[in-house]
């Protein structure tokens, strides 16, 4: 295994203490990736070694640790054979921007977008190649997965979901018109297309988890099956239980 900290002075002494009992296989060569932190710090190691196709075991050293298991460093090596795996398919963004150029980035938890200034978005609404909304006024609209659904997405008064659901949510910001739409819930095969409607005058900005692009024309939204992580969970505190008990809380 190998040890990854967020930067604080609590996740740095827990990373040596672990290093100093386990040793350390480095990024390399290791078969399970530990992180040692918060959600933040979870999504970044998603990010960054999600394509190497090995597991994530997180242990909670940060504000916020939904996506963490407890920290407890005895018997660490037991914890992680005995855990329970659950797999992530992220979304993938692809942003047209006003120069013409396109940026691509991938989002476990959501992707966003947002006004940039004082006027609100006006943003036409494509599912499977049909317009579904021609004009949504609005501070802005998000795509959140499943395991996204309880982050920025519950926030904005979006659906919870399970996380076996294969569905997505499409939830919109502080919309104006049309008033009475609250969101939708797609397939997670469904194809997502946002056109912002006059941008010159209505800039509108796209953020894929962290990764945030300005002044885009069109974001294109997918499920990027092929680019699944697996996060592993001790069994009393598994991620598909957190979800539900969500829904009771």
């Amino acid at each position: 295994m190998t040890f990854i900290a967020a930067r604080t002075e609590a996740a740095r002494a827990a990373q040596a203490q672990l290093q100093a009992r386990y040793g350390d296989a480095g990024p390399g060569a290791a078969e399970v990736i530990v992180a040692l932190g918060g959600d933040g710090l979870m999504l970044q190691t998603l990010h960054r070694h999600g394509r190497e196709g090995r597991p994530v075991y997180g242990m909670k050293l940060g504000t916020v640790g939904f996506l963490m298991n407890q920290f407890e460093p005895a018997q660490l090596p037991e914890r992680i054979a005995q855990a329970r795996s659950a797999t992530l398919a992220p979304l993938q963004m692809l942003a047209l921007g006003e120069s013409g150029a396109t940026v691509e980035a991938l989002a476990y938890n959501e992707v966003s977008l947002l006004r940039q200034t004082r006027q609100t978005a006006h943003l036409r609404v494509h599912v499977n190649g049909r317009v579904r909304l021609p004009e949504l006024v609005c501070d802005g609209v998000l795509v959140a997965t499943p395991a996204g659904s309880t982050a920025y997405n519950l926030s904005a008064h979006g659906p919870i979901l399970p996380l076996a659901s294969q569905v997505l949510a499409l939830t919109p910001l502080a919309p104006f018109r049309p008033r009475r739409w609250r969101g939708a819930i797609l397939r997670s095969d469904a194809e997502i297309i946002l056109d912002v409607l006059d941008p010159d005058k209505r800039p509108v900005s796209a953020t894929a988890d962290a990764h945030e692009v300005r002044n885009v024309v069109e974001v294109r939204v997918r499920e990027a099956r092929e680019h699944s992580v697996t996060l592993l969970f001790d069994p009393d505190h598994n991620l598909e239980e957190r979800i539900l008990d969500e829904q009771f809380a």
